[in-house]
């Protein structure tokens, strides 16, 4: 496995997409961690949905498919939540609207527009489609939003469990919950290139969700899913390099089976 992963680096394409991969793995674990608490999880599946209806409309125009998607992507993360604030709409039937609403219209922007595109790669992720400017851009938007993380980790934190508290105790919670939407927004367009549209909300719910299998407190919890998440992003590539598969999806199946693992190690825990 150590030759394996020393061939697949030696490859400049698949250098990039290993270290853009693991930044957005490890932004999609932190963010997700408080996206689970908060039973937003989904947010991520139904962004992933306007990511690939806006880069549709990017190939279309002959555009860089990230600098479309990007602002895009923000402005329907600002948009759900105005919807749940608002309470016109639940969040799940505000996100499955959006999703199912974006996902129809990118893929008639293809089939009409006349472009040879392979739906494939926007859906399932293809690591081939990662250009030097795309990885380059990637990671000065990775580093950005982890930055703000940090920055803002102790607000988030607040916010996560009491709105109402934080808001009590001083916090601008309204502000902390636009920059997780805005962070969210980031993660899923940086990481639709390798995920696709329909894999991408994989790194932002199953490493949290193993890791509060054997965490007891957030910053444990956050840790955990980080570690997990940057291993399985890492095994995933490796096995998909050296079995030829989809990398997307093989990420997504290591995921799966680390879940099961910590959920069996979390159970022999409370016994």
């Amino acid at each position: 496995m150590i030759e394996a992963l020393q061939v697949m680096l030696s490859y400049a394409i698949l250098r990039r997409a290993l270290a853009v991969g693991c930044l957005v793995a490890l932004l999609a674990a932190l963010i997700g961690v408080s996206l689970v608490l908060k039973r937003y999880s989904m947010i991520g599946d139904g962004l992933s949905h306007v990511g690939f209806g806006a880069m549709a409309v990017a190939t279309a125009l002959n555009a860089a498919p990230l600098m479309v998607a990007t602002p895009v992507v923000i402005a329907a993360a600002f948009f759900l939540l105005r919807l749940r604030d608002n309470g016109h709409l639940k969040g799940d039937a505000a996100i499955a609207m959006i999703s199912s609403a974006s996902l129809s219209i990118g893929v008639l922007i293809v089939s009409l527009s006349g472009v040879n595109t392979d739906l494939n790669s926007y859906m399932f992720g293809s690591i081939l489609s990662l250009s030097r400017a795309d990885a380059r851009l990637s990671l000065i938007l990775g580093g950005a939003a982890l930055l703000l993380f940090v920055l803002f980790y102790h607000r988030i934190f607040a916010v996560t469990f009491d709105e109402d508290f934080a808001r009590a105790t001083g916090t601008r919670a309204n502000l902390c919950s636009t920059l997780l939407a805005v962070l969210t927004a980031v993660v899923v367009v940086l990481g639709m290139r390798m995920m696709g549209a329909l894999l991408i909300s994989s790194l932002i719910i199953f490493p949290p969700l193993s890791a509060m299998q054997v965490g007891r407190s957030f910053s444990s919890v956050t840790i955990i899913a980080a570690a997990i998440s940057l291993v399985c992003f890492i095994v995933g590539m490796l096995l998909s390099f050296m079995w030829a598969a989809p990398s997307g999806a093989m990420i997504v199946v290591v995921n799966v089976v680390a879940y099961m693992i910590f959920a069996l190690v979390g159970y022999m825990k409370r016994r």
